[in-house]
């Protein structure tokens, strides 16, 4: 068997994907009824300070990964974007305001993410190639985004879940990196576990939070050893700040699912980034040795 690298403990060496989306807490999809894009200006703001304790909790566990960084954010904190590249991350787009792809027209949304690209590559002097669409939004009827994707330069796309959810999901696509866009984009899905012809999240997020970590380490342990895949996990930096502003006019679902467990999740990742390997989206699927 393969050696695994110095402080990971699990016996699989297939190398993960570790991925943060870089957005405020306000930005959050399921905030929209309660805070108007035009009030995001004046908020107290805590994407940085998080970001850079995130980029810390990455240094010291010698990962590196990929940032899908807001256009909104990257305009405001242009010093922020410099350190995640200078890191030794990868940088790739999240969209510019967090706008649902399947709220937006083909044109609006094809304005959207030349304009985030372009931002993000002048800024952080590198190219990107990776987008992910605002609250996994890409669904069975906005696979013409795909198209603009590749036309746009994009290489891959991480924007949908194959679950069932009120919010997003497509259930019956692939589980694992499919081609799109007539072989021109990889969608690489979030990573899931089939349970009973089932697919259950185990790819983070409010998942992460709602399950004992013994879960998420299990269900990741079963797609690189049964499954033989690389996992694909996501967090946001307001994941790891229990303290930040709770805002009114919330319904309960929406407060139960953004706030449950905040003050765990910077631990149980601490134990993420001991108990497995991980590394930046466009290393592990599309260098050589990897899918691409």
């Amino acid at each position: 068997m393969m050696a695994v690298a110095e402080n990971h403990s699990t016996e699989s060496a297939i190398i993960n994907a570790m991925t943060v989306d870089v957005e405020d807490y306000f930005q959050v999809s399921a905030f929209e009824a309660a805070i108007d894009k035009s009030q995001w200006q004046s908020l107290p703001r805590r994407v940085e300070d998080n970001t850079l304790r995130i980029l810390d909790l990455f240094a010291s566990h010698n990962v590196r990964g990929t940032f899908f960084i807001l256009g909104w954010i990257a305009e405001r904190y242009p010093s922020l974007v410099r350190r995640i590249a200078e890191s030794g991350h990868e940088v790739a787009s999240h969209g510019w305001e967090h706008i649902r792809v399947n709220t937006q027209t083909p044109d609006a949304f094809r304005a959207d993410v030349v304009r985030t690209r372009a931002l993000l590559q002048d800024v952080s002097g590198m190219p990107v190639l990776g987008y992910r669409a605002a609250s996994y939004s890409i669904g069975e009827s906005e696979s013409w985004a795909w198209e603009l994707l590749a036309e746009a330069g994009y290489r891959y796309s991480s924007s949908i879940v194959p679950i069932r959810h009120d919010l997003y999901g497509i259930p019956d696509a692939p589980r694992f990196p499919f081609d799109t866009a007539s072989g021109g984009l990889l969608e690489i899905p979030i990573s899931t576990l089939s349970v009973a012809g089932r697919n259950i999240n185990c790819g983070g997020g409010g998942w992460f939070r709602l399950f004992p970590y013994a879960f998420s380490k299990w269900a990741l342990m079963r797609v690189n050893r049964i499954d033989g895949q690389p996992s694909i996990f996501y967090f946001h930096p307001w994941e790891i700040d229990p303290e930040q502003p709770r805002p009114d006019d919330l319904s309960l679902k929406t407060r139960f699912r953004h706030y449950l467990n905040l003050g765990k999740t910077y631990s149980r990742l601490q134990r993420l980034f001991t108990d497995f390997r991980w590394g930046r989206m466009d290393e592990v699927f599309l260098t050589e040795g990897g899918r691409g």
